[in-house]
């Protein structure tokens, strides 16, 4: 008898600790690559570049966050920045240039996995090695391909057909169709789309007929008013785009049936094209919409995505216990400023979309302007698990703004810093600090050093600098010792490293031509 209750005792035990285990909220990321906020309907851009219904619905059941910014716009520094919780001047992943992840240090699904999660990543990682703290992974090699790509798949390559956001969707479904449904789980679903150059699923080729988009204001910008830096760039679509951006050519990975799908509807358009001849703006107008078409198309299959995703949780009963979190590793130019790519301080590019879901936790419907970031994301994470966050992260829970209870020392500044310089788009070195209305931004490391000063309330497409106007005097002056108290807080170096800036001199630039999806 004493044998029997001291086994239904520590059958109840093991019991109680799984019931706890499941009580802890699952967690699903979904992380696309260069997906402005203009291009998710539920922002509300007035060019109306696309309906993104799913995407739309988490925001709708939890937070659209109108103020999420990005320590450091590019790629792969912005994906260890989510991993670690940390600045790239401390997780050490600076640049694409010539930086490596250091798997060895902290992250969030390590010490989710500790705490007895089950932890999954699929899709692009783009961070040189391989991932840790995973129980299983798939992803891309480097910057992946659109079609039929090869995977890394738990340390062998594969090869799998098909288009890749599909791909990344249904090896997420897989996963967790076969987790160990006795633990909480983080599924990381990270999306090569949109990014250049921004190649659609065959089936939506000619999705929004031959629709004519609304130009933004800024296409034709001359840039009067600011700096070197803004006249400088590479990454214009009238000097910067290509045969490839414009689909003039066909990807190489194409198969014979899937390219008569392409050069069905791509080459009776791209006849017509050449026979017009077009330079000048007529040029630039042509090329905008040929990138709108595609790039809008290219996120029809995201959007589908998540829709997948949110009805596998809901059919599985795991909707009201799951954390849903959409976002994107940082902002992209649609045209403004005559641009594509990211890489600035400025809006299009700093601002990222996020729109989070969490029953009980967010309010439904909710819209908050706070500053927040993707630097917040793994203590918001952890925070749902009810792990502790270490003192070496930088970022912090957002569980209070979702619940609409900002802390009275919430962010009010943020600071910014890009460092790649000149390749691949001679987008000059800059850091600086942004306010709810300011942007003071220092450009450094090359021999145009200089500083700059926006106000967003009076000056929404930061056209005009405003640093040298009396005015603005005492402005600036509390903006310097604001960005100088977040740079000592947040253990910035005063010297940066020559090696941070990445492809130096012409080499550099003659490299990242051969490689255009560099970011």
């Amino acid at each position: 008898m004493k044998t029997l209750l001291v086994c239904f005792l520590a059958a109840l035990a093991a019991g109680q600790v799984l019931a706890a285990a499941n009580q802890r909220p699952n967690i699903v990321l979904i992380f696309s690559d260069d997906h402005a906020y203009q291009a998710i309907s539920a922002y509300g851009d007035p060019r109306k570049l696309l309906e993104t219904p799913n995407i739309d619905r988490i925001g709708r059941e939890g937070v659209r966050f109108d103020r999420c910014l990005v320590p450091n716009s590019i790629c792969g520094p912005s994906r260890a920045v989510v991993l670690t919780g940390k600045y790239n001047h401390l997780n050490g992943f600076v640049n694409n240039a010539n930086s490596r992840f250091d798997g060895s240090q902290v992250t969030f699904p390590k010490l989710l996995q500790k705490a007895g999660y089950q932890t999954a990543v699929v899709g692009k990682w783009h961070l040189i090695s391989d991932p840790t703290g995973f129980d299983f992974w798939q992803v891309l090699p480097g910057q992946g391909i659109y079609y039929n790509p090869p995977m890394n798949r738990l340390g062998q390559t594969i090869r799998v057909d098909g288009y890749t956001t599909d791909i990344i969707t249904d090896v997420s479904l897989e996963w967790l169709q076969k987790r160990d449904k006795s633990k909480p789980f983080l599924l990381m679903c990270q999306h090569k789309a949109p990014h250049r150059e921004w190649a659609p699923a065959l089936r939506h080729l000619g999705a929004d007929g031959d629709r004519v988009y609304a130009e933004p204001p800024t296409l034709f910008d001359d840039y009067a008013g600011r700096g070197i830096a803004v006249r400088d760039q590479d990454m214009s679509i009238e000097k910067t785009f290509t045969e490839r951006d414009a689909k003039l050519v066909a990807p190489g990975s194409l198969t014979p049936e899937q390219r008569k799908v392409w050069d069905a509807y791509y080459e009776p358009r791209n006849a017509k094209f050449r026979a017009a001849n077009l330079s000048g703006k007529d040029l630039v107008r042509w090329r905008y919409q040929r990138y709108m078409h595609d790039y809008t198309a290219t996120l029809r299959s995201v959007d589908e995505s998540v829709g997948r995703i949110l009805d596998y949780l809901a059919k599985e009963g795991l909707a009201d216990n799951t954390v849903v979190i959409y976002s994107s590793d940082q902002g992209f130019y649609l045209g403004e400023h005559g641009w594509f790519d990211k890489r600035w301080i400025f809006e299009e590019s700093l601002r990222t979309p996020l729109l989070i879901r969490w029953p009980g936790v967010a309010r439904a419907g909710a819209v908050s302007r706070d500053l927040v970031s993707t630097l917040d994301f793994a203590e918001t994470f952890l925070d749902a698990a009810g792990v502790p966050v270490p003192a070496e992260m930088q970022g912090r829970s957002l569980r209070p703004i979702l619940q609409g209870r900002r802390p009275a020392d919430w962010r009010t500044a943020f600071y910014y810093q890009y460092f790649e310089w000149p390749a691949p788009h001679r987008v000059r070195p800059h850091y600086g600090v942004v306010t709810d209305r300011y942007k003071l931004v220092h450009f450094f490391g090359t021999a145009d050093d200089y500083w700059e000063l926006y106000d967003r309330e009076k000056d929404p497409h930061e056209l005009r600098d405003v640093l040298r106007d009396p005015a603005y005097a005492a402005t600036k002056a509390d903006l310097e010792k604001e960005l100088a108290r977040l740079r000592r807080e947040l253990k910035v170096p005063e010297v940066i490293p020559p090696q941070w800036l990445g492809n130096q001199g012409a080499g550099g630039k003659k490299k990242a031509k051969q490689k255009q999806d560099n970011g």
